[in-house]
């Protein structure tokens, strides 16, 4: 014997309508150009104006690259959803988190990078790399020695790491 349970359920008054109903509003890449080029002259404080032409110059680079309709879609999506349109209390802080997520989402998605990004993190590494190296193994030098000499030899070669990986990216087309 099989015994089969019936399922009943109701519906709203929104269970038939399309789902193409909604429209959304996408920002497109022009648009957001035009919107940081308002904040900009809007503005006189230098460290929002650095923020703006990071923006302005990421976006003038993306407008110049060539992509597919879904890539760009995605693109303005992604511009959409940073919510750059929202009149923030801090500005400079909005957008420098806005810029950071858009770099990233940029980064994750099409391997693209603004210049100087591997020379700063491949400095980083060396900086804590020759920490490490100037404490274990020139601590028989003078202690404050082994550890200067640490830092400036990890800093170089961190450096001219960044700098290679850098111009290897450059030629792969993935610097902004």
């Amino acid at each position: 014997m099989v015994f089969i349970k019936k399922i009943s359920f109701t519906c709203n008054k929104f269970c038939f309508q399309p789902l193409t109903k909604k429209t959304l509003k996408i920002m497109t890449i022009q648009e957001a150009y035009n919107f940081f080029e308002s904040l900009k002259t809007g503005t006189t404080t230098p460290n929002e104006i650095k923020v703006y032409r990071n923006f302005l110059h990421i976006l003038i680079e993306l407008k110049n690259r060539t992509f597919s309709e879904d890539e760009i879609h995605s693109i303005e999506t992604e511009l959409e959803n940073l919510g750059l349109k929202s009149n923030p209390k801090n500005k400079k802080k909005y957008f420098k988190k806005a810029l950071s997520k858009f770099k990233n989402y940029l980064k994750e998605t099409f391997s693209l990078t603004t210049a100087g990004y591997y020379t700063k993190l491949y400095a980083g590494l060396g900086l804590s790399f020759g920490l490490l190296f100037g404490v274990a193994i020139l601590s028989n030098l003078e202690h404050s020695l082994g550890i200067s000499l640490g830092l400036i030899g990890g800093m170089v070669v961190g450096s001219i790491m960044g700098r290679n990986k850098e111009a290897e990216a450059k030629a792969a087309g993935n610097i902004l």
